[in-house]
C-alpha cells in the first residue's frame, strides 16, 4: 500500500482568549513550489501518525499594502504555520500580522501564539535559517534534513505548552495535554538537530518576522528586511533625490 505524504508545517499556539490577529498589511502572493525538504511523521494539529514533509515554501510576490510592501515583488520563501490546512493555490490575498497574533482561525489553539513562543521563533529563525534552502535546488541531503529540522522546531513552539526552560523543547515528546501539543519522528539526524536547535534558544536577537494569515489556508512565518537595511536603501533614496534636484539646479 502506498503512503500518502503532505506538505505541511506549523506555528501558532495558546493564549486564555480567543482573539482575532489586527493587519498591518496584505500581500499579494502564488505559491510556486518549494525549496529543501524530507518527510517527518507527525502527531499534531489533529494529525496522528501521518507522513508529511517539512521544509520551505516558495512564493512569488505580486503587490502588498502596509507592511506587505517591506518584501520586494518576486520570490521569498516562507515557512508553515499551520499543520491542518493546505498551501494556496492561485494568486492569493493574504493578511500580514505580527508573529505573536499568529494563527488565523486561532480556533484550534484557543488563540494566537503570543509573545513569548513569537520571540522563540524569531530567534530560531535568525540563528538557524539557512537562506541556501530557498529556491528549486538542487540540495544536498542535509539542507533537505535541516530545512525538515526547521520545520519541526516551528511546530514544536507552535503547538506545545512553554517549557519552563529551552531546555524542556523535545520534538520527540508529547508534553502538552488535550489535542494539541506535538511530537514527531524521522530518518537521519531530523529529530536531533531540531532539539539541538531548541534546545540552544537563550533569549538572543533574532530575525525581524511577519505571519502571513489566511482563514482556510495555511498561515507562514516569514522574514522581512531589518530595519537597518530599510533606513540604508531609505537614505540611498534620499541621496538620488537630492543628486538629481542638483544637477535640475
Amino acid at each position: 500500500m502506498k503512503t500518502k505524504i503532505i506538505f505541511l508545517s506549523a506555528i501558532i499556539i495558546t493564549t486564555t482568549c480567543i482573539a482575532r490577529a489586527v493587519p498591518v498589511g496584505t500581500i499579494n502572493i502564488i505559491h510556486t513550489g518549494f525549496g529543501a525538504k524530507a518527510p517527518v511523521r507527525v502527531w499534531g494539529g489533529g494529525f496522528t501518525n501521518v507522513n508529511m514533509y517539512g521544509g520551505v515554501y516558495m512564493f512569488k510576490k505580486t503587490a502588498g499594502t502596509g507592511q506587505g510592501e517591506l518584501l520586494d515583488n518576486g520570490s521569498f520563501a516562507g515557512v508553515c504555520m499551520e499543520i491542518p490546512q493546505g498551501a494556496p493555490v492561485g494568486l492569493t490575498t493574504y493578511n500580514v500580522v505580527m508573529p505573536e497574533e499568529a494563527q488565523n482561525p486561532p480556533d484550534f489553539l484557543g488563540g494566537p501564539i503570543g509573545a513569548q513562543k513569537a520571540e522563540y521563533l524569531t530567534e530560531l529563525w535568525g540563528r538557524f535559517f539557512d537562506n541556501n534552502w530557498m529556491g528549486s535546488g538542487p540540495f544536498t541531503s542535509l539542507q533537505n534534513s535541516n530545512a525538515a529540522a526547521f520545520s519541526a522546531a516551528v511546530w514544536e513552539i507552535v503547538y506545545e505548552d512553554l517549557p519552563a526552560s529551552s531546555a524542556g523543547w523535545d520534538v520527540t515528546v508529547d508534553g502538552t495535554a488535550g489535542n494539541r501539543g506535538f511530537h514527531c519522528t524521522s530518518a537521519g539526524t531530523t529529530t536531533t538537530t531540531a532539539n539541538n536547535w531548541l534546545q540552544s534558544l537563550d533569549g538572543s536577537n533574532g530575525a525581524d518576522l511577519r505571519a502571513l494569515v489566511y482563514p482556510t489556508k495555511q498561515d507562514y512565518l516569514v522574514e522581512v528586511p531589518e530595519p537597518a537595511t530599510m533606513i540604508f536603501l531609505g537614505m540611498g533614496t534620499l541621496l538620488l533625490i537630492r543628486k538629481h534636484r542638483t544637477k535640475s539646479n
